[in-house]
């Protein structure tokens, strides 16, 4: 069944959840705040405005900027995507929670801040990408993609079942969002609404308005977009994610199969050329023309110029491809969150209500030669972070406090007035947020990786970061450490973990790393037992 929705403006385990409302509710009134926290899938920090322009503006996305607070220090546990979602419902490391990569299976019998919320009165519903299961507990109601999903015409699963809408993905979850205040939200409860976008994730497959603007487009290179990686170890080395060797030609860079086999171009991977038959299968006629108006030029174009192309200049081409897709289904995640906070203003419900933009993690534009995440290097491990609060936060104020992933499940929990339970193992963000900063004490942050080998081939690691320094772990098949200097080496270009100068540095580092890993329940038992789990799969 397909449905135009652009005409329209669990119970398991209830024993178990905290509920508490706050004293001073009266009747009839809503104390606690609404929520919504939104957030995009590979949204790298260096693709919004409000943290720097030079490759696009978000107008929309920066108002939270304007109007809230902006972190520069936000981060995750574990830079990949499931994971990172899991940490998010649950308030806990990977390690905890049990899905530690994207292959296995989320543990269901987690309890997850939704799950809390709903049974203390909040109405919750869920729209767009969650990754992992068909059945998210805790909400009310909820219309999710399956796994990935797709960019164009998606199906979506839902409490009544599966359905195909017609459409744009990005367009299409901001739909059901409004749909669901429109018509179905209860205005005598606080709400949860997440607001969870596919874009921009691989393959990059742009909205049609916006395939001829960013198409003709040129965008600046990053410094390191010809890293050769000396003075790191073997991990950045090794990694299968450079833009030239190891991106899709069809499926990331769009050209056509007839070209490539004219070209002799070979599919990078097993994939490659599945994602345009994909398409194909699914679009109208209407939109695979709009597809061959814009792609097909750019192939002729490419075979005219391919043969006398130096590895270099293949190598600009590719990144200029990747910026131009990515950074086009950027515009229409900016423009949506534009129609929601639109729709929030215009029907006054933005002056009790928690508004987070964030990413799943942070991801690499071109630097150090890369695309994806994984790493605890910087454009990985950094995510953007930006919060309304009207009334609570100061308009236009930043942080750069250590803050992650982590830390969201207690912060909307303290913000309703409940007691987290115990075994959550972030912080509440509310000190920062409200200007009451003496209340905050953390002063690093720890991050493990599993997912190893695997696709992208990042090598297992484990480390802890503080404002001036990363230590990092790489186990596994190596056993090499990393030490960089953040306010000086901000590229992380220089490993000075064997430089006499920061002997102390690291001595302490380590010995503050040992407190966090039994801090979190982390430990060596706990790697292998992973390793034994991942081998035996």
């Amino acid at each position: 069944m397909k449905i135009n929705y652009k005409l329209l403006g669990a119970a398991a385990m209830v024993s178990a959840l905290p509920s508490c409302l706050p004293a001073e509710k009266k009747a009839g009134e809503n104390t606690q705040p609404n929520i919504i926290f939104m957030m995009a899938d590979d949204h790298a920090y260096q693709a919004i405005s409000a943290y720097s322009n030079h490759l696009i503006e978000t107008p929309n996305i920066d108002r939270l900027a304007t109007e809230g607070m902006l972190f520069t220090n936000a981060c995750v546990t574990n830079s990949i995507c499931a994971p990172s979602r899991a940490v998010i419902l649950t308030g806990k490391h990977s390690h905890l929670n049990g899905k530690i990569d994207n292959r296995f299976p989320f543990d269901t019998t987690q309890i997850t801040f939704p799950q809390i919320l709903q049974n203390a009165g909040y109405q919750t519903a869920m729209f767009g990408k969650l990754h992992f299961g068909n059945n998210p507990k805790g909400f009310d109601e909820f219309k999710i993609l399956p796994g990935q999903g797709r960019y164009y015409n998606p199906e979506f699963i839902s409490n009544k079942g599966t359905e195909v809408i017609e459409g744009y993905v990005t367009d299409l979850i901001t739909d059901l969002s409004i749909d669901w205040f429109e018509n179905r939200r209860d205005k005598s409860k606080p709400f949860l609404l997440m607001y969870l976008h596919k874009a921009p994730h691989r393959e990059w497959e742009p909205a049609e308005r916006h395939y001829q603007e960013y198409i003709h487009k040129s965008f600046p290179e990053p410094a390191t977009l010809f890293d050769n990686y000396e003075g790191r170890g073997s991990a950045a080395k090794e990694a299968e994610m450079n833009l030239l060797t190891h991106m899709n030609w069809s499926g990331d860079s769009k050209l056509y199969p007839d070209v490539m086999e004219e070209l002799g171009i070979e599919p990078t991977t097993d994939w490659d050329l599945k994602p345009l038959k994909n398409r194909e299968e699914v679009m109208t006629a209407e939109q695979i023309a709009s597809w061959d108006a814009t792609y097909k030029p750019m192939n002729e174009e490419f075979k005219k110029n391919f043969p006398k192309m130096t590895e270099k200049e293949k190598m600009q081409w590719r990144y200029q491809r990747y910026m131009q897709d990515y950074l086009a289904c950027i515009a229409a995640v900016d423009e949506n969150v534009g129609r929601l906070l639109d729709y929030l203003d215009e029907n006054n419900l933005r002056e009790n209500t928690i508004i987070v933009y964030t990413s799943d993690q942070g991801f690499y534009l071109g630097e150090h030669g890369w695309f994806d995440k994984r790493f605890i290097y910087n454009e990985s491990f950094k995510t953007p972070l930006l919060i309304s609060w009207p009334g609570k936060i100061e308009a236009g104020s930043r942080s750069d406090e250590m803050v992650q992933n982590l830390d969201f499940a207690q912060t909307f929990l303290e913000a309703a007035g409940i007691t987290p339970p115990e075994d959550m193992q972030g912080e509440s963000l509310i000190p920062l947020l409200t200007g009451e900063t003496d209340k905050w004490n953390r002063e690093e942050v720890y991050y493990h990786y599993y997912e190893y080998p695997a696709v992208h081939m990042v090598k297992r690691h484990y480390g802890i970061v503080t404002k001036e320094f990363k230590l990092v772990h790489f186990y596994y098949d190596v056993d090499e450490w990393e030490l960089y200097d953040r306010n000086k080496d901000t590229l992380e270009l220089k490993n000075v973990y064997n430089d006499p100068a920061y002997a102390e540095v690291v001595k302490d580092m380590k010995a503050k790393l040992v407190d966090l890993r039994a801090k979190y329940h982390d430990s060596e038992e706990l790697d292998q037992k992973f390793i034994d789990m991942y081998d035996e799969k």
